[in-house]
């Protein structure tokens, strides 16, 4: 067995260690400081290169879809790096998981959240930059897999938590399948659609809802490329068939955004997308929680009757009292 990546690799981090060492504090913070603007540069670069064309958009989204929640710029640096990651964690947690990083594989950069202390001593919030390894690059227990549901299914986990009120109507426009209303908290929906065109439908609707709740000074016409966005990656999340929707327009919307505007908008697409995409979970959570019957449970049987007794038998028992 070679054990050079193994001997190489234990050796190489206290160099690095050594090296960083040798560094005074002021070298030290610039070299750190280098390090962050240059991952920020790489972030804003990848969030103008989604807002190219149709196809850089949907890519992107379907990325958001398939990757485990994580923050926007985690989004933006993993995706830039590997469009082909979907769980990625530290080696840390990782490790609490029970899961071992792969001997040999090379992390990818990550903003990892950490907490700390001012000069002041009040506590702050901020991140470190680290590394996170996909769980194709680690060993361990198979994680669980996801059921596959039916449309219909989806649809009744969506409709059941709702974050706001459905009513169905027939008043509808013309090529409105459902349109959430603010003063009345309320989707309308237009009856008899398909089951995957009613989930895309609601899920923007209520991706309005969530835009609406945040208190923002929400209107449809500011956030409608939003909550089409997150209408894709909520559909594209439970397999909801996505072939309908098209993002040359929304794109469009990308040549009056700065870098700091694009990664906005994708926050929040990502924020509405996540929000319904709990709901759906959460329906699903709560029926398995219930009591269902069991066609293999072990009934009680009754108890055997006695049979009646004869006159005799009678007539002996109340001989002997």
């Amino acid at each position: 067995m070679d054990l050079s990546n193994l001997i190489g690799k234990a050796v190489e981090q206290p160099q690095a260690e050594a090296a960083a060492l040798q560094l005074s504090k002021e070298e030290y913070a610039a070299l750190k400081k280098a390090e962050r603007e240059d991952v920020w540069a790489r972030v804003d670069a990848t969030a103008d290169a989604v807002f190219k064309d149709g196809a850089s958009m949907q890519a992107f989204l379907d990325f958001v879809a398939t990757c485990t929640p994580q923050s926007t710029r985690n989004l933006l640096i993993l995706y830039e790096q590997d469009p082909e990651i979907h769980h990625p964690r530290t080696f840390d947690k990782w490790k609490k998981a029970g899961r071992s990083v792969i001997s040999g594989e090379t992390g990818y950069t990550f903003f990892a959240e950490q907490t700390y202390t001012r000069e002041d001593g009040t506590p702050a919030a901020g991140y470190t930059l680290t590394k996170a390894f996909d769980i194709s690059q680690t060993r361990g227990p198979q994680p669980m897999v996801d059921t596959v549901r039916a449309p219909e299914e989806l649809l009744a986990a969506l409709i059941e938590q709702s974050p706001v009120r459905l009513q169905l109507s027939d008043q509808l426009p013309d090529r409105v399948q459902a349109q959430y209303v603010p003063v009345q908290r309320t989707i309308f929906v237009r009856n008899n659609m398909d089951a995957a065109t009613a989930f895309c439908a609601i899920a923007r609707e209520q991706a309005h809802a969530s835009f609406d709740a945040v208190g923002r000074g929400y209107t449809r016409q500011a956030f409608a490329a939003k909550g089409y966005c997150a209408a894709y990656v909520a559909a594209k999340k439970f397999g909801i068939d996505t072939s309908a929707f098209r993002f040359d327009k929304v794109c469009e919307l990308g040549t009056e955004l700065d870098a700091q505007g694009t990664r906005a908008f994708l926050s929040d697409v990502k924020a509405a997308a996540y929000t319904v995409s709990r709901g759906v979970r959460r329906a699903f959570r709560e029926m398995e929680q219930q009591l269902q019957p069991d066609e293999f449970s072990v009934e009680a049987q009754p108890a055997p009757s006695k049979p009646a007794k004869t006159k005799a038998e009678k007539s002996k028992d109340n001989e002997s009292r």
